[in-house]
């Protein structure tokens, strides 16, 4: 199915997406940067988990539970209805990893079919289906390293070709439990009496709670919750980490090259994450990844720049990119990789995220360590020295260094934000320094970024292009939103990068912002956020609000966003996207606390 036809579940360790038929059609296993079990969504062979009814011809719907990441998948007929429901459960009341998946007759006598497919390590390697009675099959992978899945069922299932498979039949209210869990024994927790029951209620008011802690109730309450619920399910409970994407390998171009790994904590992404749940409300998250930043920096070696660009959720190595041959990819798109070459690259503008984020935590959440601060002021040291040289700055090209606008930016917001931080907080640092680094960026953007010609901010040093990673000069307070150098670049972004209410990030292939890549991508919704924002920081109200109502128009059924949007309104790129759905909550916020001041009616 597509990208959009998918909702996701979770526990805080890994995430499923769901097809509106019923088909887990992607899972890594035990973690969000595991290898895949499912991953039918790239490669029809890389194993999926369906439960079908006989209800052929029936229309499909899927929700969410209200103010919870639990998921209901109905076929509705004239013949009868089918409904799944779906979820992931919750540490610490379910400590042991369980996706449950209970089907029932809602109306009519229905024929179901389960058919149970994993396939370990991106379908690199073979399992054995072991069954231990008429309900429990172990599938066991022939590599110690990786985890053995356990099926549980209410139903007979029986071992076919190393799956499992069923077909049964329910009247009217009756219902079938399975469960998929990393257990070997023969316990069966869906024969006992009311536990799938509980879990489900338990569960659902576990992410009731977690909303009800909520700041932000203002207009678009739905469509923020629901963004602040698919940033929750990306990020690690037991480690604070956060990651950009739930999956690999989904295009930003189809049948293209365009073909990435997001399941890992990028400093930028997760950066602005922390801001956006501040901003709801949820400083718990915001607290545990700044903990886990911190440790990022104190474990690196002293005169580095102290981060890289993205970890592991455990803070540590990951695989190199790899590519994975035998997968054809979605939509024939190739080479599926895993891992990201951009781990290595220099990226100056992840300090400037990093140290914004910091900024905003230690106001409004927990204060800085001695010891945290004395890593971060190397750190800035260090950007001193270094901030005056091409990097591959936030779009990761691979098309070669060169000085972006970008980057500058983001320099400047370290320093600036460092030099905050001393100054309100009393902390030493050589100030005085800092202070003459920080303007001597701002001076190098205004004479060496801006173009009299073009009349308006250029992607990088030299260049002609803009670039909607501009968008964040306002959002970032380097300047003004009335100044008349920002008022001619976002004039400038909409007449060259605007598309209907969508921004596209640079022209692919276009001029000379040549990223080192083949092929086109759609526009980055992220950006059309960004755009709406400035529009309205700029006082165009009712235009960004007309802009924001349709581009949430775009979402899927179930109010998820990937990275970008296709020619023909199609998701592209890794689902669910968190940048995309922190955007979506920065502008949306912005724009209703706009409104409610001018006073315009909702």
């Amino acid at each position: 199915m597509a990208i959009e036809n998918h909702a996701v579940i979770g526990d805080l360790r890994t995430t499923a997406l769901v097809a509106l038929d019923g088909s887990i059609d992607f899972m890594c296993w035990p973690r969000f940067d595991s290898p895949s079990v499912f991953a039918s969504l790239l490669e029809p062979s890389a194993g999926f988990f369906a439960l079908s009814s006989s209800l052929d011809g029936g229309s499909y719907r899927q929700f969410y539970v209200p103010d919870t990441n639990v998921l209901l998948t109905r076929v509705l007929s004239p013949n009868g209805v089918s409904e799944i429901s779906d979820f992931m459960t919750l540490a610490p009341d379910y400590p042991e990893q369980r996706v449950i998946r209970r089907v029932k007759a809602v109306r009519g006598t229905i024929t179901f079919r389960l058919h149970c497919a994993p396939r370990f390590d991106y379908a690199r390697v073979t399992h054995t289906a072991r069954q231990l009675d008429d309900r429990i099959v172990l599938f066991e992978p022939e590599r110690d390293d990786l985890p053995t899945l356990r099926l549980s069922s209410t139903v007979p299932i029986s071992v076919q070709d190393g799956d499992a498979c069923a077909e049964f039949v329910l009247e009217i209210n009756e219902t079938a439990i399975f469960m998929l869990d990393g257990l070997t024994d023969g316990r069966n927790f869906c024969l006992e009496d009311h536990w799938a029951a509980e879990a489900f209620k338990t569960t659902a008011n576990s992410w009731r709670d977690w909303v009800a802690r909520s700041s932000y109730h203002g207009r678009w309450h739905d469509q923020i919750t629901r963004s602040t619920l698919a940033l929750k399910l990306l990020t690690s409970a037991e480690y604070g980490s956060m990651v950009a994407a739930a999956t690999f390998g989904l295009p930003e171009d189809p049948g293209g090259v365009r073909n990435w790994d997001y399941r890992y904590c990028w400093i930028r992404d997760s950066s602005f994450m922390v801001y956006a749940f501040m901003k709801t409300g949820h400083t718990e998250e915001a607290t545990a990844f700044i903990r886990w930043l911190h440790q990022r920096r104190l474990d690196a070696r002293p005169g580095e720049a102290r981060l890289k660009v993205m970890y592991a959720i455990d803070g540590k190595a990951f695989v190199p990119e790899t590519d994975l041959p035998h997968f054809s990819g979605y939509r024939g798109s190739r080479p599926v990789r895993i891992g990201n070459g951009a781990e290595d690259q220099l990226q100056l503008d992840i300090i400037g995220e990093m140290m914004d984020a910091i900024y905003h935590a230690d106001r409004h959440c927990e204060r800085l360590s001695w010891k945290a601060w004395e890593a971060l002021a190397e750190g800035i040291d260090w950007l001193c020295l270094n901030w005056n040289q091409p990097d591959e700055s936030i779009w990761e090209v691979r098309g070669g260094k060169k000085h972006f606008l970008f980057s500058r930016i983001m320099c400047w917001v370290a320093l600036d934000r460092a030099i905050r931080l001393s100054e309100e907080r009393g902390l030493p640092a050589r100030v005085a320094v800092w202070t003459r680094e920080r303007n001597s960026i701002y001076t190098d953007v205004q004479n060496n970024f801006w173009s009299d010609d073009l009349q308006y901010f250029v992607q990088y040093k030299g260049g002609t292009a803009i670039d909607a990673s501009c968008l964040l000069m306002p959002l970032m307070g380097f300047i003004g939103d009335q100044d008349p150098r920002w008022q001619a670049t976002l004039k400038a972004v909409g007449e060259q990068l605007l598309d209907d209410s969508h921004v596209f990030r640079y022209r692919v292939m276009e001029g000379d912002n040549e990223d080192g890549l083949e092929g086109r991508e759609g526009t980055f919704t992220m950006c059309s956020f960004w755009y709406i924002e400035c529009l309205a920081r700029s006082g165009d109200l009712l235009m960004a609000r007309f802009l924001f109502d349709k581009t949430l128009s775009y979402a899927n059924h179930v109010g998820l966003f990937s990275e970008e949007i296709g020619p023909a309104g199609e998701h592209l790129g890794n689902f669910p996207q968190a940048f995309t759905h922190l955007a979506l909550i920065r502008a949306g916020q912005y724009l209703d606390q706009a409104l409610s001041r001018q006073k315009v009616i909702s």
